[in-house]
């Protein structure tokens, strides 16, 4: 009975191997037309939005300054300022905003290499033995049931994807497009912090010489009161005189206090940009803000155009976007079309363990594998259209970037323009307060005047003192800040990149 099953089932095995070698041309020719249709099913792309051309991107022909060019590398060195240098060095060595962009950068690359290593041939030893007894009354007569069998298998797999339309080629072009970004991100996170590094640095000084100026005037205001409350006590003045002295003296005294509430609140903010601690400011000493400005012009380019790109990291990391996008694009395309891989494997197999080493326990295969998508439910055009979708959103992005780059850097030129006419301006006040103080001293020693308009005139001229350290502190920030509008010294060769691009997709 059971020999009589075995070989019903042998016989049934044979039959079929029988009917699927006669239908092996039929499913070739029904696999080739399938895979021509499935080549002409790829939905039409007809919304791309065009990009900024950068070429064409150029400031209006009034806005422009002294000097021509673009920012340094290292373009914190020109104020010439000792700590400032080192205040920026140790920014760049110890942010945790850096590490944060470098980790990213990791990331990126750790994507690029799982994408890299998805290509091509993959190779894997497979080392297997089992022992199994096989039941009396299962599928198997005597004397297979009911005895026990080792199995031993050693072979090695192989399988190969050829990428026929490049499907991982664009996966890796599109993961070295984040990495790029990622490391232009990294070099925008630097000029953003040795940028927020020396406006905090100025704003802290500035913030040191309005005190030191104030608290002059405030000595200044209380030889007035002094002097206001004897001649009141002569009956040379009246006591509204006297109040109104001690009045601004209050109001000058209220500003002191809250000077130097924002000066340590900015020494804090210094310190947090460098992460320092409590000990790192403690050396830093005050400076002339007039120092930093001697001998220094403020430049801008006569052309921006595709400079700009290569100059502005966040530009750059921006477009790295939009071509990773392209990417991963032709990457969800090649879904669409049929995919035909190679698999083999090589080794040797028997169920008795002196025979295994033997030449009749060899093993081989080599099998060809066609995938194609019949029906998805169109999940395949919807995963199209988002990355379609995407990629539009990006290209937005850029060129909203690029406007928000030129309105920028012709914001801040007008800026560092318009503190240069208001200091001009302001240096003619200050050469008026100093002739009034002269006369008044002049005229005090002639005994034409007395003390009480030697000290008005003073606090006239401490006040407008003040007026131009305001302005002094506000065209070093404009500077600063125009420097990081032309990319702050940041500069890449955009051909090279690309060069770099398609070698390493390779």
């Amino acid at each position: 009975m059971r020999s009589l099953l075995t070989k019903t089932i042998l016989q049934s095995g044979e039959n079929l191997a029988v009917h699927i070698s006669t239908l092996k041309p039929l499913a070739l020719s029904l696999a080739i037309a399938l895979a021509v249709a499935a080549c002409a099913s790829v939905p039409p792309d007809r919304n791309t939005y065009p990009q900024q051309d950068l070429a064409k991107v150029q400031l209006a022909s009034d806005i422009k300054l002294a000097s021509e060019g673009w920012p340094d590398k290292q373009w914190w060195t020109r104020y010439g300022d000792p700590q400032l240098n080192r205040l920026v060095t140790q920014a760049l060595a110890a942010s945790p905003t850096l590490e944060i962009a470098a980790a990213r950068i990791d990331s990126a690359r750790t994507t690029l290499a799982f994408n890299r290593a998805d290509k091509g041939a993959n190779v894997n030893l497979n080392v297997e033995g089992t022992r199994q007894r096989y039941s009396s009354n299962g599928l198997f007569p005597a004397p297979i049931g009911g005895a026990y069998f080792t199995e031993a298998i050693v072979q090695v797999q192989a399988s190969y994807d050829f990428d026929w339309w490049g499907k991982h080629r664009a996966q890796i072009i599109s993961a070295l497009g984040e990495v790029n970004a990622q490391r232009a991100d990294y070099a925008q996170a630097e000029q953003l912090l040795a940028a927020a590094t020396a406006q905090s640095y100025f704003s802290l000084q500035g913030g040191w010489a309005r005190l030191a100026n104030l608290r002059q005037t405030i000595s200044t205001q209380t030889d007035i009161v002094a002097d206001t409350t004897k001649r009141v006590a002569h009956g040379l003045a009246a006591i509204d005189q006297q109040r109104m002295a001690e009045s601004e003296l209050g109001t000058l005294n209220k500003q002191a206090a809250q000077l130097e509430a924002q000066t340590a609140a900015e020494r804090e903010a210094l310190r947090a940009l460098v992460a320092g601690d409590s000990n790192a400011l403690a050396d830093l000493k005050p400076q002339q803000l007039s120092k930093q400005l001697n001998e220094i012009a403020h430049a801008l380019p006569a052309r921006l155009g595709m400079e700009l790109l290569a100059r502005r990291p966040d530009l750059q990391a921006a477009h790295w976007r939009v071509e990773a996008s392209l990417s991963r694009i032709e990457a969800t395309q090649a879904a669409f079309y049929p995919d035909i891989n190679l698999s083999a494997s090589a080794g040797l197999d028997s169920i008795s363990m002196g025979n295994v080493l033997s030449a009749a326990s060899r093993t081989l295969f080599l099998g060809p594998t066609l995938s194609l998508p019949l029906f998805d439910s169109k999940r395949l055009d919807a995963r199209l259209e988002s990355s379609r979708s995407e990629r539009n959103g990006l290209i937005a992005d850029y060129n909203q970037s690029v406007l928000n780059a030129v309105r920028d850097v012709a914001q801040q030129a007008i800026s560092v323009r318009g503190l240069e006419s208001q200091i001009g301006r302001q240096d003619e006040v200050m050469r008026a307060s100093r002739d009034l103080l002269q006369t008044a001293q002049a005229k005090f020693r002639q005994g034409l005047a007395d003390r009480n308009a030697v000290l008005n005139a003073g606090l006239s001229l401490s006040r407008q003192e003040d007026e131009s350290l305001q302005l002094h502190s506000q065209q070093l920030q404009a500077d600063v800040s125009l420097i990081k509008a032309l990319g702050g010294g940041y500069r890449t060769d955009s051909a090279n990149a690309g060069a770099a691009l398609t070698q390493t997709s390779k």
